[in-house]
């Protein structure tokens, strides 16, 4: 192990496939949900130290082998309160899921987030809703975007993938770690913010207000749908406003997470300008 005696004695050894953190791994990372006691599994160097960056709390992070020289580098940055596991490759390589691991996973806790939050969380909020949305790595980037353009926060509807996966994780580039997601019944959860003066933006591939005469100041709400079906019906039937991105016919429709990001942009775009005046 080519790491430093100060840093070796922290990491502990652990050859068992059956370990209960390394099953907590493993399922984890399968399944794409959450561990039981809630945790979060990520997997490669950048994405743990985005973890650390933004404050997140860790449980366990795993090294493999060919892999421990990374404790050096993140050993300064995490607590001492944090479970430190060093596995033989082959060990590691039946945890994860990446193709080509770097060596390195973590166990971390996300920020818990309430939807009542948002009812008090001041005027003009932008926020966006995911209707059924399957593509882990679509959701990934709607998360990513949601930051990137100030949503305030992401509501997660029924039969959207889950944000555990890790594509979800990877596809959001640390953003997951930071941007407030909130799984809801996004139909009940429209009508509350609608009380509040929330106006609901629903994207749509064929019908629709043009982008660019769409109005997203104020307290708005983009929503997108699932990748085939769209946005369904009876969420449909909530929104204030249908918006479509215009494009070439030669082009049925856009996925899913560029078309939210577009909208983001525009949303970002208005609200900047507003605020300029």
């Amino acid at each position: 192990m080519n790491v430093p005696k100060e840093v070796e004695g922290r990491l502990r050894r652990v050859s068992s496939r059956q370990n209960a953190l390394v099953k907590d791994l493993r399922k984890a990372l399968s399944q794409g949900e959450p561990t039981a006691e809630g945790h979060l599994a990520v997997e490669g160097l950048r994405m743990i130290e985005e973890a650390i960056r933004s404050g997140l709390r860790f449980q366990a992070v795993f090294f493999s082998d060919a892999g421990s020289a990374h404790a050096t580098r993140l050993l300064p940055q995490i607590g001492s309160q944090v479970e430190l596991l060093l596995l033989p490759d082959e060990v590691f390589l039946s945890a994860v899921s990446t193709e080509s691991p770097q060596g390195v996973a973590a166990l971390v806790k996300l920020r818990p987030h309430k939807f009542e939050d948002l009812l008090d969380s001041g005027p003009g909020p932008l926020l966006v809703g995911v209707a059924g949305l399957q593509d882990p790595g679509n959701l990934g980037t709607i998360i990513r975007s949601a930051e990137a353009f100030g949503a305030r926060a992401v509501l997660l509807g029924e039969k959207t993938v889950s944000h555990f996966n890790p594509k979800t994780v990877r596809g959001s580039a640390g953003s997951l770690f930071r941007q407030p997601l909130i799984r809801v019944k996004l139909g009940e959860s429209i009508a509350l913010l609608k009380q509040q003066g929330v106006r609901v933006l629903a994207t749509s591939s064929h019908k629709g207000k043009p982008l660019h005469e769409a109005n997203f100041t104020g307290a708005a709400m983009i929503v997108v749908g699932n990748e085939g079906a769209g946005v369904p019906a009876d969420i449909l039937s909530l929104a204030d406003e249908l918006v479509t991105i215009p494009h070439s016919p030669r082009v049925e429709s856009l996925n899913a997470g560029i078309a939210a990001s577009i909208l983001l942009y525009e949303a970002a775009r208005q609200r900047k300008a507003l605020t300029a005046d």
